[in-house]
């Protein structure tokens, strides 16, 4: 499995042998303890090998060092498997990139990950990140239990069942929120404009992850709402475009507030078919001597833009892949972006499978806007900033403030 996504993944594997510790006889009790303590504790380790680093310049001794001691003074080390203490290390290498977005799924964490992308797990239905040294939800995904408990894009997650987000990581976090259908989960959250932090309650469903919905407004106004980036959302948003084009509308609303990305190549699809060929949609920068990858509109041809006025409705909500085809579209000039300042996520992640039931996920570009803009927690700026309340409202603002564009340009 290998697709550029919001998250990564290198082929990594650590080789697992045994090596045979051996005493010399003859020597005194005290000799063979004082032998024993000061060899190599790579050598004292039974059932493992190779553990070298590339180019032998690492020192490996302080590793075997707090293997052993585990193993001398953990009272629970005997329920503890050499490979779970492995599948440990990794994540703590992955984890010393410092980058939110690079994670290592050993195998109940990799069948999570891939329940998700494949559109079907059990949990709250939200997509969450860190950003600012903060756990923040990023959206919550239409119809599940977490909008409808309430949880905002921009939420700051404090605790989740009393343990504190402080130090932990995105796919601890996603662990724990997880769980069988019909179960609690607690989230004491900080929302921007409140006083205090509070608690919410949310109780745990079966999550189909939403792809897509379309909708004719009337007065010409056709709508579609774009959930989330899957592998299948290019082909379902071509099949939106031709109820589009059907009903003689000219004008046209993609909704990608709340869509916190997917695949990549899905992004540069759906742009293809408003963007003429050769049109630069993204660009991938990897540093170093690797040369950048610009990818280009296919130049689809299914609508028009000077036969069609087009607004993208974006928030906080929207990142990644939302924030690849709304940048692309509104800075060639084919729409206008309404609504609040987009996340602002910045980098591309290549999935590969590192065994056949673990994975990695790992940060392997920067990506840029045709103009060459890197987004990264800055986001994108719409054309038409649309400030919401800090009340609950029934009205939908930003859809509003796009209508009203239609009717008078501005």
């Amino acid at each position: 499995m290998k697709n550029k996504i919001k998250h990564i993944i290198l082929n990594k594997n650590f080789l697992f042998g045994v090596i045979s510790v051996v005493l010399l006889s003859g020597v005194f009790l005290g000799g063979m303890y004082f032998e024993y303590t000061h060899r190599p504790y790579s050598d004292r380790i039974s059932g493992i090998s190779n553990m070298q680093s590339p180019d032998n310049s690492v020192d490996m001794e302080p590793f075997w060092q707090v293997w052993n001691t585990i193993d001398q003074k953990f009272p629970g080390a005997k329920n503890i498997s050499s490979q779970d203490r492995m599948y440990g290390a990794i994540k703590g290498l992955v984890g010393s990139l410092g980058d939110p977005y690079s994670v290592y799924f050993p195998p109940q964490d990799s069948k999570d990950f891939s329940d998700t992308i494949n559109g079907s797990f059990e949990g709250i239905g939200m997509e969450i990140g860190i950003k600012d040294g903060a756990m923040n939800v990023i959206a919550p995904l239409k119809n599940t239990p977490a909008e409808k408990a309430g949880l905002k894009s921009g939420d700051i997650i404090l605790k989740i069942n009393a343990s504190s987000t402080s130090d932990m990581s995105v796919d601890q976090a996603v662990h724990i929120i997880r769980g069988p259908k019909g179960t609690p989960v607690t989230l004491n959250i900080y929302r921007a404009g409140e006083k205090q932090a509070r608690d919410i309650t949310v109780i745990r469903d079966v999550i189909e992850v939403p792809m897509i919905d379309s909708k004719d407004l009337g007065n010409g106004v056709f709508k579609i709402s774009l959930y989330t980036f899957g592998a299948d959302s290019d082909r379902q948003f071509a099949n939106a475009i031709n109820e589009f084009l059907k009903s003689g509308d000219t004008k046209l609303i993609i909704d990608l507030r709340g869509d916190p990305g997917g695949f990549l190549d899905s992004a540069i699809n759906i742009a293809s078919m408003f963007l003429p060929k050769g049109d630069v949609i993204v660009t991938e920068s990897f540093g170093g001597n690797q040369k950048d990858e610009i990818s280009r509109s296919k130049g689809y041809g299914f609508v028009d833009p000077s036969k069609v006025k087009i607004v993208i409705l974006v928030d906080g909500g929207s990142a990644s892949a939302s924030e690849i085809l709304s940048g692309a579209l509104q800075q060639h000039g084919v729409a206008k972006l309404i609504g609040e300042q987009t996340y602002g996520k910045g980098s591309v992640q290549d999935v590969t499978s590192v065994t056949n039931n673990t994975t990695l996920k790992l940060t392997i570009a920067k990506w840029l806007t045709p103009d060459g803009t890197w987004i990264s927690k800055k986001g994108l700026t719409p054309d038409i900033v649309v400030k919401l309340p800090d009340t609950v409202t029934t009205t939908d603002l930003v859809l509003n403030r796009a209508l009203q564009y239609f009717k008078d340009g501005k």
